[in-house]
């Protein structure tokens, strides 16, 4: 007889392969094999393709979920990402979840930081299927499996990954990755690949896609500018929608002196002009008036 075991045993669903057994202890991301959800309502503070504007924007059916396999020091939803703050919450409710959000009006389905959750996301995404008629997008970190992304583009539209970092040295000091970037160029490869160039319906949201987005840091928009351009040279120009990012707050006093202070104009300005000259299709800014504390949600379990 064949003895079944469970995925989250011996973990290497991230690139950590930190092959902790979470069915007994937390693994790197912080997590046992309980799937922890921190909240799961309307957002209305992504991209505009994916929020929508004005007073009757549907906004973005947003699930969090707690934990992270990066854990970047200056993170804004450090409170989850750290796995102090969920609700333990079963496959089967999940799929609920989705369907729920849907009958609110949600444009799509937002899974924020699941792929240390894989094997019930893709579950409980399985089951919702027969009634889910909305996108579903995977926000990450971009640091994934090349793995990970394929078994998630069997349910996913959209895929919003993060780029974080360039050097491995700034990856290192800020993530404890030095391997960032070599793992994150392969992975958002493979989602612009698989996911196609951006398609949008007939109100403009996006229907497929992908959305790369980047947090220029203080004191570090040299290292966007080396990302933006492997971007031009890596990846069909009009092949996704670049998102440029002014939104670094300081939540948190760092031992790191330059990332205690927001972004200057100087510095996000050279970096959105970098990427205009490069000649990106699709380019979303912020203004720095983005840097506020009132763009992260309350982590209160909201509908979960």
């Amino acid at each position: 007889m064949i003895k079944l075991t469970s995925p989250y045993q011996h973990c290497t669903l991230c690139p950590r392969n930190c092959g902790v057994d979470r069915t007994q202890t937390r693994g790197r991301c912080g997590c046992t094999d309980t799937l922890l959800l921190s909240r799961a309502a309307l957002h209305f503070w992504e991209e505009p393709c994916i929020s929508g504007t004005g007073k009757d924007a549907p906004g973005s059916g947003t699930v969090f979920f707690s934990g992270c396999s990066l854990g970047c020091c200056f993170c804004q939803n450090h409170e989850i990402s750290r796995g102090a703050v969920g609700k333990a919450t079963t496959q089967a409710r999940l799929t609920e979840i989705f369907l729920e959000l849907q009958a609110k009006g949600a444009a799509n389905i937002n899974l924020v930081t699941p792929d240390h959750y894989l094997p019930d996301v893709l579950a409980a995404l399985s089951a919702a299927r027969p009634g889910l008629r909305i996108p579903v997008a995977c926000n990450c970190s971009g640091y994934e499996t090349v793995e990970t992304v394929r078994a998630l583009a069997e349910h996913t539209n959209i895929f919003m990954p993060d780029l974080k970092f360039f050097s491995p040295d700034v990856s290192e000091k800020f993530a404890r990755a030095k391997d960032y970037f070599a793992v994150a160029s392969p992975a958002i490869s493979e989602m612009v690949r698989l996911a196609g160039p951006p398609r949008f319906d007939d109100n403009e949201m996006l229907h497929s896609g992908v959305i790369i987005r980047h947090l220029i840091l203080p004191g570090h928009h040299k290292d966007s500018l080396q990302l933006l351009d492997w971007l031009a040279e890596a990846l069909p120009k009009d092949g996704f929608i670049l998102s440029l990012m002014s939104q670094y707050t300081p939540y948190l006093q760092s031992p790191y002196a330059e990332l205690n202070r927001k972004l200057s104009s100087y510095e996000y300005k050279a970096v959105v002009a970098h990427a205009e000259a490069l000649g990106f299709e699709y380019i979303y800014t912020q203004q720095r008036t983005a840097a506020k504390e009132e763009y992260t949600p309350p982590f209160d379990l909201e509908g979960i």
